[in-house]
């Protein structure tokens, strides 16, 4: 077979299972985030891909496989095609010959639901679930940890149709029980937390995290298991406001504090008693530009997820459908639109609206949003709106006026309480996002005009969920899960091989041909088994046979003289001598205990 490990780890690879898939012959980089599965890595593929397989059919899900290529128009018709190719940038998109715009396919709800939209008629087609496993591809702006965030990679995505809601909650359930199988079966420890739903979109989402140190997400959870979710999604309960120092309205100096911290150390008051007023700038699909003052409590951070998804909600207000871009803005941003200089750290909840120019790109007055966290605040700092200045004392009401719109836009941290609970605290972990689940309602049908003639005789949208799993993604996960200093620690499950055979010196030909009767007889067994017969040291067979992970190693070394062979645990290292003639079964007895 083609075998070729590396002693050195490669100068690209960050994390270790990006080391180890490398050093260890899996995959084989051609370009950032580009990269060649080699045949150890090929079977692993298989391995997942052959479990997913079997859990989705068990729900009565049916395979097909669509087009990579996608035409624009039908993006358009979703509303998706500014938003993936300009706002979020991950689509590949490209030009016929003919003049015509097509996308490499990231996702494929409007391929799916086109297919819907012409070939469902009636109730009685529904329910239906069709899935695929192919090739995606994202133009990640930084492509990194290998198989994690690949520019291309293999995906299982499945879509639903229903007549209602309560049809999709079943689907939906019955996917997250396929799910939690599909993870249990590879070996592997992960959790289910609430998710934002993104690009995407819908009423509500799941993630599966494979739990892990490297994982590019935070999650939230509590330890009684009745909330977890991740950091985008997760809400909190903050700490209580401190009682304020403060029992009347006045204007303090307060030189050089352009920071919450430095606020509270110069009037000597819990940041919980501030009101933090902080300015973004948002961009939407129709060119309009909204700038935006957010008052939240000065202990507290914007969840920028949460805040897009509200102006995502505000955008028809300005005739827009999606947001381009969202930031705080720049002094370079804002001389396109300021009229003077604004006092940054210094911002009441007041800032007047002439610090905004005329334009017609430019909305005339800050869009106001208030959190929760500040609603109930009483006698707080704040900014003045002038520079070296701030004010205590202030109430909603009296000196503020409390804006309209009410947001639960701050960002839950470890140590909050829970909501279910408030006894119950948040623990952080790191996850990597291997599957994720989406109820989607009618989003894409009502967009795309896929409906379905009910019991009587009424036209009506579809409902829709669609569900994914990283199938590149999760192999590299369960090697950041499971590793040590020697190599990868492959799940029985996923391995690519179950059990290696190792003649340390080929040379001893009553030791070859043990190892080779061996060999025969685990694949007689159904065992999926290599023989190593390479020129090579005993020592460098070892080594590389601990890097690649295969689950058992067995070696016809000096027990052989006693009629046994040497039976190694990749897992523990365990080391046991077993008599020959027992050995294939023995280790089929494990295999199949831990599959």
């Amino acid at each position: 077979m083609l075998f070729v490990t590396l002693r050195e780890t490669p100068a690209e690879a960050e994390i270790p299972s990006h080391q180890l898939l490398l050093r260890a012959g899996y995959i084989r980089r051609f370009g950032s985030g580009l990269y060649a599965y080699m045949p150890l890595m090929w079977s692993v593929l298989q391995k997942v891909s052959g479990i997913v397989l079997e859990e989705m059919d068990a729900t009565g899900a049916q395979e097909c496989l669509l087009p990579q290529l996608q035409p624009s128009q039908l993006w358009q018709e979703s509303g998706r095609w500014n938003t993936y190719t300009k706002a979020e940038g991950i689509m590949f998109s490209l030009t016929d010959r003919g003049d015509r715009e097509l996308g490499l396919g990231p996702t494929h709800e409007e391929i799916i639901t086109t297919i819907a939209r012409e070939t469902i008629r009636s109730y009685r087609q529904l329910p239906l679930n069709l899935y695929q496993i192919q090739t995606k591809f994202r133009d990640e702006i930084r492509p990194r940890f290998g198989l994690m965030r690949g520019r291309e990679f293999i995906m299982k995505d499945a879509y639903s149709f229903h007549t209602d809601e309560a049809s999709l909650k079943e689907t939906y359930a019955a996917m997250d029980r396929a799910y939690r199988n599909i993870m249990t079966r590879c070996g592997l420890e992960f959790r289910p937390v609430d998710a934002d739903s993104g690009a995407i979109g819908g009423s509500g989402s799941q993630e599966f995290m494979i739990l892990a140190e490297a994982g590019e997400d935070e999650i939230l959870y509590t330890e009684d298991g009745n909330y977890a979710a991740n950091t985008e999604k997760a809400v909190s309960l903050p700490a209580d406001v401190e009682e304020s120092p403060f029992s009347s309205y006045e204007k303090l100096a307060t030189p050089n504090t352009e920071t919450i911290a430095k606020v509270a150390e110069i009037v000597k008051c819990s940041p919980t008693v501030i009101v933090k007023n902080v300015l973004y700038e948002v961009i939407y699909d129709n060119g309009m530009t909204v700038l935006v003052l957010i008052n939240i409590r000065g202990d507290r951070d914007v969840n920028e997820t949460k805040l897009t998804n509200e102006l995502t909600k505000l955008a028809p207000q300005y005739k827009a459908k999606t947001i381009i871009s969202l930031t705080v803005p720049d002094a370079t941003a804002q001389k396109k639109w300021a009229t003077k200089s604004l006092p940054l750290g210094y911002i009441a909840p007041d800032l007047d609206d002439d610090y905004i120019s005329a334009s017609k790109n430019v909305a005339k007055k800050f869009l106001r949003l208030v959190d929760r966290t500040v609603v109930d605040a009483k006698n707080f700092v704040t900014g003045s709106n002038e520079v070296g200045y701030h004010v205590v004392g202030a109430n909603w009401g009296e000196n503020f006026t409390l804006p309209e719109i009410l947001v639960d836009i701050q960002e839950a941290k470890a140590g909050d309480r829970a909501i279910h609970d408030p006894s119950q605290t948040l623990i952080s972990a790191r996850g990597i996002e291997a599957g994720h689940i989406f109820q989607l309602g009618t989003k894409y049908s009502k967009a795309m005009e896929a409906s379905f003639t009910n019991e009587q005789g009424k036209t009506e949208p579809l409902w829709m969920g669609c569900y994914g799993i990283g199938v590149s993604r999760l192999a590299q996960a369960a090697v950041e899960q499971s590793y040590d200093k020697d190599g990868i620690i492959w799940p029985v499950a996923i391995a690519p091989y179950h059990v290696i055979v190792i003649v340390p010196n080929i040379s001893d030909a009553e030791k070859m041909a043990a190892g080779e009767k061996l060999y025969e007889e685990f694949k007689q067994a159904g065992v999926e088994v290599l023989l190593d017969d390479r020129k090579e040291r005993a020592g460098a067979k070892f080594k590389d046979s601990e890097l690649v992970g295969i689950p058992y190693r067995v070696v016809t070394g000096r027990s052989l003289s006693e009629g046994k062979v040497e039976v190694v645990k990749r897992a523990t290292k365990e080391s046991q001598d077993i008599p020959i003639e027992s050995v294939v079964e023995t280790i089929k007895g494990w295999i199949e205990t831990e599959s």
